[in-house]
């Protein structure tokens, strides 16, 4: 059986929208933030980070845990090849996924997270506000390159072929709803967000997670 443990909205709703495209039995697990679960001895023993998602697979012989997102989704990908949610490996398209899955963590995220949490890099309110405020122009523009591969090779981000790496752009477009130019508001990457939540996968998900309007 396969367990993920989950905050609603969190990065965790990648690898739950991935469990549902991929049809497999699985348990979520409420690792509650509002009350610092996710700092509990419990979770820590999980992951030491203290970070949502991890990912429990009991299904072999030796149970296997797993955190960071990208290589949760590496692995579901991978134990499950028939789905076809990544391209094959050794292949072009391949290293165009990996390339985008490490640019949606490694870039976007990134740059979300010190959005989100700008006082962790600054003390004082002005230049809080001031690092907040460059996260977001910086975020902008890497909304616009997501928006001319589109553009450009749509309608999924690796073209023909629908991947993980929209489910993992779809949640970090989400990330943007409150933004004075959301993804949502630019030509090509709002009809892809649409495209995506009309997936029954995404829709379950969401209604799992309890996620409401604005969905994007």
């Amino acid at each position: 059986m396969i367990q993920l443990h989950y905050f609603p909205g969190n990065a965790s709703l990648i690898p739950h929208l991935l469990l549902e495209e991929l049809g497999v039995p699985f348990e979520l697990v409420l690792v509650d933030r509002t009350r610092q679960a996710h700092k509990s001895p419990e979770y820590l023993a999980l992951n030491p980070n203290g970070l949502i998602p991890v990912l429990v697979d009991s299904s072999a012989a030796s149970p296997l845990v797993l955190y960071e997102t990208a290589a949760i989704c590496l692995h579901l990908v991978d134990t499950h090849a028939a789905a076809k949610l990544a391209p094959t490996p050794g292949s072009a398209a391949r290293a165009h996924f990996y390339k985008w899955l490490a640019w949606l963590t490694n870039t976007l995220q990134a740059a979300l997270i010190i959005y989100f949490y700008p006082e962790r890099w600054a003390d004082d309110a002005a230049a809080i506000a001031q690092v907040k405020a460059h996260a977001e122009a910086k975020i902008g523009a890497m909304l616009d390159q997501l928006a001319a591969e589109l553009a450009a090779r749509g309608p999924w981000l690796l073209g023909a072929e629908f991947s993980v790496v929209d489910l993992y752009a779809l949640v970090l477009c989400r990330w943007t709803r409150g933004f004075a130019r959301p993804a949502r508001s630019l030509p090509h990457l709002g009809p892809y967000l649409q495209r995506l939540l009309a997936r029954p996968a995404v829709q379950r998900a969401f209604a799992s997670e309890g996620i409401g309007e604005p969905l994007v």
